[in-house]
């Protein structure tokens, strides 16, 4: 088959032929009919996630397709079945899946990170009794894949570590995919959001998701002031879609006596850790909590609310790449909204109208 493959952390990735991967026992392999680019892939080719431990390595963990072959075990996929999976992968025996808490699994496979990903026409996915989500007929590869990380990531993170809900002021740091994403689902929540970035193209993309107010960043000495202003008085909840230092204080300092923060952004250890301000927290009676994906069981909401149209992640697709263009679309991830990969397209790039 072929993938985007690097050799080395920050080495330029290229397109090449690669063997194809085999079903795992209990696991399945599936056609990538697309994939995206997120930033969490920028990470790991940076080389700031220890997840990614031999190399070469292939990326990609946002991904949906069709099973094209499913190993020994298996009990519920079939070859044919449209699909899509969490980014974390969870093995659905040990302590934390029992509990239902597949997020946060301690034996979790990423594709992408733990093992080759979704850059590819395949990809191999452990434990597909627990991990394949079904997809209705009428959703395209393309919106489904957007829910694999950030707009699953962004919905668990709102309503239900966040418990943003009609009327409260949520404030969102990031306006990238899962950024764009938080806003949507809070605003279709009934939620007043207020949206945070440095560039004018995502600030407009946030409004056109629902964001009541935004703060252009770039252009405040005192971010976290400029949003309680917004929110009349602070926001109830708080997130960090980006992941930095300066994003998750500006969120924490962003929240009214008794919010809640959400870190959701990662952290990578080369940027530094987060001075968060306890006194704050104390004071204030704050509440710190992070939000780390969503279970492929409690997907039936999300969907459901998407195949009602109420949530149209669709709308949030800015790019649609040919596999060939997914080595530069790594290496440059300003494009505001989401960029996809269908990674059997022929052909040159298009928006996601089909121009």
């Amino acid at each position: 088959m072929r993938a985007v493959v690097y050799a080395g952390f920050g080495a330029p990735p290229e397109v090449r032929e690669v063997p194809d991967p085999r079903p795992p026992a209990g696991g399945a392999v599936i056609r990538v009919e697309a994939t995206g680019v997120c930033r969490s892939d920028w990470h790991g080719w940076q080389g700031h996630d220890p997840g990614i431990r031999s190399l070469p390595h292939v990326p990609g963990h946002e991904l949906a397709g069709t099973v094209e072959e499913v190993g020994a075990g298996v009990a519920t996929a079939r070859p044919g079945d449209r699909v899509t999976v969490p980014f974390v992968c969870a093995c659905g025996r040990c302590a934390a899946c029992a509990a239902g808490d597949q997020q946060v699994c301690e034996a979790q496979t990423q594709p992408g990170f733990t093992h080759w990903g979704s850059f590819a026409h395949y990809v191999a996915v452990e434990n597909a009794d627990v991990n394949l989500i079904r997809l209705p007929d009428e959703m395209s590869y393309t919106a489904a894949a957007a829910l694999g990380c950030r707009f699953a990531t962004a919905f668990r993170a709102v309503l239900a570590q966040g418990g943003a809900s009609a009327g409260r002021w949520v404030a969102v740091h990031g306006c990238g995919g899962l950024g764009l994403s938080a806003v949507m689902i809070a605003a279709a929540a009934g939620a007043r959001v207020v949206a945070v970035d440095v560039a004018p193209g995502a600030l407009e993309l946030a409004r056109r998701s629902g964001a009541s107010a935004v703060v252009n960043a770039a252009g405040h000495a005192d971010v976290a002031g400029a949003v309680r202003e917004a929110c009349r008085g602070g926001a109830h909840v708080s997130l960090d879609a980006l992941g930095s230092p300066e994003t998750a204080r500006a969120s924490v300092e962003s929240l009214r006596r008794r919010g809640r923060h959400v870190q959701v952004g990662l952290l990578p250890p080369g940027a530094g850790r987060a001075d968060l301000p306890m006194e704050r927290v104390v004071a204030m009676e704050l509440e710190i909590v992070g939000s780390h994906g969503m279970a492929a069981h409690a997907y039936g909401p999300m969907v459901e609310l998407v195949r009602a149209g109420t949530l149209r992640p669709d709308l949030l697709i800015g790019r649609v790449l040919a596999l060939d263009e997914a080595p530069a679309a790594l290496m440059d991830m300003p494009a505001p909204g989401i960029t996809m990969i269908e990674p059997h397209r022929q052909g040159g790039s298009k928006d996601a109208e089909g121009r």
